[in-house]
């Protein structure tokens, strides 16, 4: 089938490449000709694993095509996909300029028959806007509007799209019906499901299905909380409540709070559309404080050890990126803790395996960007993990011991074992779990009723 791709970004790289590998010809189309320069020459512009081989295979195959040219790119597409950006305003709501902009373009050049597919994050009744768009200059028999909501886990999305648990189409033609099915029928031949139901409802599952993930999370959080103050160990009460068949295990980790492109603006965008209809939806709203409030958190467990003034004191940041297998730091947790420790007179060094070229980008050289995870440990007071990258989690121990002027840890993602790091007499915080003191001697005073601990001899 002949596909067009509007949007070159995350879901739009991800979607045109994924579509080329089962046959499709694919001609992927971007304002952005540098972008589209370095696409011709295989170059992704994201990090996602396992991306960058499909998309060379189907560059050589000639599957998958790029130009900066909308009337080239769409002139032989069957079915059109808008993957544009719906960047968030200040009040949640989500921007429709440029799929509204596209759809006007698209308006002008369509002259057959052609399904157009938003299948950027939009918030209820954008199909609708779009179709009456085009209407102003299309006659309706030459085009319908579906939406297709994409359930891509950064760090996964190529696993995700090629075999899907389900697959979410809003349309009510039985014709652009016909050639949706017949499109992803490749990626649903182990019998998962096309969900058909009308548009509205297929916008609405896309902010359904990110905010209940969110709320998991920041439910957890708030157990993790609350864990730290009875003592109980927030690891076995997840593990008691995710064997019940009713809640299942994933999305119960604690942590520092969610982030990403997806989980803080959508769920953003679904209290908007409550708002706009008039409706309190008080469980989305406290989600959203819950998660503000979560990032703060490892710093204050940061500056209650080593006090409020943290001006001559170094610290070591594991991991840059909202999760581990992404580069993507929108909203990350991380960005959030570097602020509050340098405003709090810190000094930082941080490593992560691939987002640091793109915090460089946000905040500049303010801070320390390692050479590798080992090499943030020099002159550091203490050791702080924000991004469970696998590398991170059997470290050498005796190695980090060593060269921290301190043997503190401060986890945020519940990486290490109690037991280990009682074992490796590390001063440890984590989330939801008691903390291990060093076994070290008190040899510096103690600011603001804290406890420093340098190490002496090892006992």
């Amino acid at each position: 089938m002949q596909i067009a791709i509007i949007g070159t970004g995350y879901v739009g790289l991800v979607t045109g490449t994924c579509f080329a590998e089962t046959g499709n010809k694919v001609i992927c189309i971007d304002i952005d000709e540098k972008k589209i320069n370095r696409l011709k020459e295989g170059v992704s512009p994201i990090y996602e694993p396992g991306l960058d081989v499909l998309l060379e295979r189907n560059i050589k195959e000639k599957r998958i095509s790029f130009t900066t040219s909308l009337s080239d790119g769409i002139k032989d597409a069957r079915v059109i996909f808008l993957a544009l950006p719906t960047p968030p305003g200040k009040d949640g709501s989500a921007d429709l300029q440029f799929v509204l902009d596209v759809a006007e373009s698209l308006s002008k050049i369509i002259t057959r028959y052609t399904v157009i597919v938003n299948k950027s994050t939009v918030p209820v009744g954008t199909a609708e806007k779009v179709h009456n768009v085009l209407a102003q200059r299309l006659n309706k028999d030459l085009f319908d509007v579906v939406s297709n909501p994409e359930f891509l886990r950064e760090g996964v999305a190529v696993d995700d799209f090629l075999k899907p648990d389900r697959v979410v189409i809003g349309t009510s033609s039985e014709k652009a019906k016909k050639v949706m099915d017949e499109l992803y029928q490749p990626y649903v031949r182990q019998g998962n499901p096309i969900h058909f139901m009308d548009e509205r409802s297929s916008e609405m599952t896309k902010y359904a299905a990110n905010s209940y993930l969110a709320m998991r999370i920041s439910f957890m959080n708030e157990m993790a909380n609350l864990c730290e103050k009875t003592g109980a160990n927030v690891d076995w009460v997840r593990i008691g409540i995710g064997g019940d068949s009713r809640i299942g295990k994933r999305f119960l980790f604690p942590g520092i709070g969610y982030g990403g492109s997806c989980f803080p603006k959508d769920v953003k965008a679904l209290a908007y559309t409550a708002l706009e209809m008039d409706y309190d939806f008080q469980l989305v709203n406290t989600v959203m404080q819950v998660n503000e409030r979560q990032k703060r958190v490892l710093g204050q467990k940061v500056k209650n050890y080593f006090g409020s003034d943290l001006s001559g004191y170094t610290f070591a940041i594991w991991g840059l990126a909202f999760k581990p297998e992404t580069d993507d730091i929108r909203d990350a947790p991380a960005l959030e803790l570097i602020n509050e420790l340098t405003e709090a007179g810190a000094k930082l060094r941080v490593f992560d395996p691939e987002a640091m070229n793109n915090v460089r980008q946000i905040i500049g050289d303010k801070i320390h960007y390692a050479d590798d995870q080992y090499d943030t440990l020099t002159g550091a007071s203490a050791l702080i993990v924000v991004t469970e990258w696998s590398e991170f989690r059997n470290p050498d121990f005796e190695r980090i011991y060593t060269i921290l002027k301190h043997p503190a840890i401060f986890d945020g993602r519940n990486v290490y074992s109690l037991e280990k790091m009682q074992e490796h007499s590390f001063y440890y915080e984590s989330i939801g779990r008691k903390v291990i003191h060093a076994h070290v001697h008190d040899t510096l005073p103690a600011p603001h009723n804290t406890i420093v601990r340098e190490r002496t001899t090892r006992d």
